[in-house]
């Protein structure tokens, strides 16, 4: 099988690594790539946000299946076009890719398949915002209701930043989101779902948003993320899946735009039990690179069976019985503008997958975006991949480079209850 994976982050770079173990494929390339995935997939290059050039380049490139790891190619409908060309694709088409294209249309669609969320207005208009704010109280949750890398939502409980926030957003024309806080640990669920309406879900994770210890900071795309949760139900993927999942999936198909792919579901696990933050439609990064460490059934068919509708067929799938952590290194003024070619050294290591890094003319990788590198550790629990994990970060180097310390740390001191997941 000859895969295409669309994409240059360490969510792509654990993709073709996880393909690539694969005996089923023959060949593998990754478009456009990082300095990481040139070890083991073929580099080509391909204006992403361009539809039309995904699907010539996987036509000319003869893929049997194309995976689309970002979220901007499938809102702007790059699995439609590789679909219409006759080539199998992994990701959903621009109507299903709604869910995470427009907050308003993924709230609208809980709303009328009963998933328990947040409460929420949208706000278009500027004179409306004092009295939304007013009315939802501190903390205020305030989200951009388009894509924004994970950058757009912020929790405050000072009244004239939120303010501050929503304003920035309408004044670039963007509708505001308001929404009522979910108090309770956050988690992660990835689910594999074709357009027959089988839902498969992957290991529960948890990932880390803010940028600094002990969660403070402004919001970032994740600076970390564990898997499994030692604090969790057993029962709570098949409980997120008949409650929220599984609902969402009929409602989309039920209005004729059925859903095929990875469908992440963000969540918070309330007293009330799990209630939906968001949903996005693809692989998220960082919870990707643990997640995908542990799976140990093949992934390269289990894609091509989400692709082709054949879910339901497949066996249950195989996991590690241990636990693996993921902590990302980011560059200097991340989540603002960050310093880029800086030279990266110990990158080397299997465990370093690369996301904003680049193969310079001389040899050198240096960096070249945000989040520069995600740094894994696996073991027999949370704490062993723990300390693998940072005792990777600490032979890496990169000036003015930064990371969260404190990654799982609450979960292996305390796995008996939710508190441990924060």
């Amino acid at each position: 099988m000859r895969i295409l994976v669309i994409g240059a982050g360490a969510r792509e770079h654990a993709l073709v690594l996880a393909l690539a173990s694969d005996p089923i494929v023959t060949a593998m390339a990754c478009a456009p790539g990082n300095a990481g995935t040139a070890a083991a997939a073929e580099q080509v290059g391909v204006d992403v946000a361009d539809p039309a050039s995904v699907a010539k380049l996987a036509t000319a490139w003869a893929a049997d299946l194309v995976v689309i790891g970002p979220e901007g190619p499938l809102v702007a409908g790059a699995a439609d076009a590789v679909r219409a060309a006759g080539i199998a694709c992994f990701g959903p088409s621009a109507g299903a890719a709604r869910i995470e294209g427009s907050k308003a249309f993924a709230k609208e669609v809980m709303a009328v398949a009963g998933v328990p969320t947040a409460r929420s207005e949208l706000v278009d208009n500027p004179g409306r915002l004092d009295a939304a704010l007013r009315h939802f109280g501190s903390p205020w949750v305030v989200k951009d209701d388009r894509l924004a890398a994970g950058k757009g939502v912020v929790v405050t409980e000072d009244l004239e930043v939120a303010r501050a926030h929503a304003l920035t957003l309408l004044d670039g024309g963007h509708p505001v989101l308001l929404e009522s806080f979910l108090d309770g640990p956050e988690f992660s669920l990835f689910c594999l779902v074709d357009t027959r309406r089988t839902v498969v879900p992957l290991l529960p994770a948890q990932d880390y948003k803010r940028v600094g210890d002990g969660d403070v900071g402004p919001n970032t795309g994740g600076m970390g993320a564990y898997a499994p949760l030692p604090w969790a139900p057993e029962s709570l993927a098949a409980d997120v899946v008949a409650r929220i999942v599984q609902p969402v999936v009929d409602e989309l198909a039920r209005r004729g735009v059925p859903f095929s792919g990875l469908l992440y579901a963000g969540l918070a696990l309330t007293t009330a039990g799990p209630q939906v933050i968001e949903f996005n439609c693809r692989f998220g990064d960082p919870e990707t690179q643990v997640v995908l460490s542990l799976l140990r059934t093949p992934l390269a068919g289990l894609l091509m069976a989400t692709a082709t509708a054949t879910l339901a067929e497949q066996p249950p799938l195989d996991w590690d019985a241990g636990a693996a952590v993921v902590v990302v290194v980011a560059a200097e003024g991340y989540p603002g503008l960050p310093r880029i070619g800086d030279v990266i050294t110990g990158s080397g290591d299997p465990g370093v997958l690369h996301a904003g890094a680049r193969r310079r003319h001389d040899g050198a990788v240096v960096s070249a975006g945000g989040r520069v590198l995600s740094v894994l550790g696996a073991g027999v629990d949370l704490a062993a991949a723990r300390k693998q994990a940072y005792e990777r970060v600490d032979q890496v180097h990169l000036p003015g480079g930064h990371y969260r310390r404190d990654i799982g740390l609450r979960a292996t001191r305390r796995a008996d209850g939710p508190s441990a997941g924060a």
